[in-house]
């Protein structure tokens, strides 16, 4: 049978798209791809759903696009595809949206305006921009159901959920643990990876960075470093000295050059042996101060002498011991694995000393590097016995000038 097909003489894309899509919308095309198929083998789709609170972006075209060219080439092969789309409605962009409008905070909530009122504003401002996201939708030919759609603040969904993670539970596949994440302490919760690149979630500071002495402790894998010295330190720049007292490792990197540097404290004026990377070495010692004799040195002398004594890879550092720097509090278990020298793939000779403050509470690469060499975090338990990250005695979160912990640490 011959087919006719109308002719275009005067190409313009916009009109033939709007033509097109008016002829799927008039014949309910989408929904006939669906409802021909019933009986064939199912492919279900469910949207990962956009959030209505935000209008939409050429990133969600092409997102779709793609989600769509699936769809569609698996209804082509002869699969029925139920396709349901949705909306997210939860999330931090939301709350801080509604406090914004409503000129409030999150300790506002229950005093200034009832939580009832605060989850109907929330409710109403996550589908601000319902509109644009339908005519979207439908502009750039994504089939998908958006009339029964699953909204993630309903109460179905919800139940649905916690319904999943009883199957779970269940099966024994849920345990107990801690990770690292971002948080924000004016939120109360942590934050996405979405959210810490909302506008206005970083911006420049200054703050004091550093140089911590960890003390070696004298032992088969450290005899190499105490051939002519009684006191070893391992020197460790930070940028986040509140996170010392936390501290339970030093990473170094295993094919980095390490050197150990016979030299003066300069706030004790007592003789010292310390290690560092080699390639920043220049940044502690200057080159000026390399011809004076260590014997030449008098107490308060600005000029400080220092001789390098030998030279070897991180690898031979791994497994030294040393003295925990802040010793108020012992980790909550496996303290015997704590205070160690690893290895740390993204350890690098750019910046500080070659040697990385590990604090397994703070910072992703830590809490790896610590977990994959069994070295404990430093928490405390809870008034309602739950494992915390702690800085201090208590928990809390405190800021330590940094004057004051280089004070603490020279004592």
């Amino acid at each position: 049978m011959a087919v006719q097909y109308k002719e275009f003489k005067d190409l313009n894309f916009a009109r033939l798209a709007e033509e097109i899509l008016e002829f799927w919308n008039r014949e309910k095309i989408f929904e006939k791809s669906v409802s021909n198929r019933e009986g064939a083998q199912t492919f279900t789709f469910y949207e990962g759903p956009p959030s209505a609170n935000g209008t939409p972006g050429i990133h969600h075209v092409m997102g779709r696009t793609v989600k769509d060219i699936f769809c569609r080439y698996k209804t082509l092969k002869g699969y029925q595809v139920k396709r349901k789309g949705g909306w997210d409605t939860h999330g931090l962009p939301v709350e801080l949206q509604v406090e914004k409008l409503l000129g409030i905070t999150k300790d506002d909530i229950g005093r200034k305006i009832t939580v009832e009122e605060y989850n109907q504003k929330c409710r109403e401002t996550v589908m601000m921009f319902k509109d644009q996201w339908d005519d979207l939708t439908r502009k750039m030919g994504y089939w998908v159901d958006l009339d029964n759609p699953y909204v993630t603040y309903e109460k179905e969904y919800i139940e649905s959920l916690w319904w999943i993670l009883k199957q779970f539970y269940d099966k024994k596949l849920l345990y107990k643990g801690y990770t690292i994440q971002p948080y924000s302490p004016a939120a109360g919760t942590g934050l996405s990876s979405h959210e810490l690149n909302l506008p206005g979630c970083y911006k420049d500071v200054k703050d004091t960075s550093i140089v911590a002495q960890f003390k070696v402790i004298k032992n088969d894998a450290s005899d190499f470093l105490f051939s002519d010295q009684d006191h070893v330190y391992i020197l460790a720049w930070t940028t986040t000295p509140w996170t010392l007292p936390s501290n339970t490792a030093l990473a170094v990197g295993e094919k980095i050059k390490y050197v150990q540097v016979n030299t003066f404290n300069p706030y004790t004026f007592k003789p010292v042996s310390v290690v560092l990377a080699k390639d920043l070495c220049g940044k502690y010692f200057s080159e000026k101060q390399k011809d004076l004799k260590l014997e030449d040195y008098k107490p308060g002398d600005k000029a400080i002498p220092f001789e390098i004594v030998q030279e070897f890879s991180g690898s031979k550092l791994v497994g030294v011991r040393y003295e925990q720097l802040i010793p108020y509090l012992q980790p909550y278990y496996d303290a015997d694995k704590a205070f160690q020298v690893v290895a740390g793939d993204f350890v690098t000779t750019e910046d500080g000393t070659g040697v990385v403050h590990t604090s397994p509470t703070f910072g992703a690469d830590d809490f790896r590097v610590a977990k994959q060499n069994g070295i404990p975090p430093l928490t405390i338990q809870d008034e309602a016995g739950n494992e915390v990250p702690t800085v201090d005695k208590h928990g809390r979160f405190i800021t330590v000038i940094g004057e004051q912990l280089a004070e603490a640490v020279k004592k």
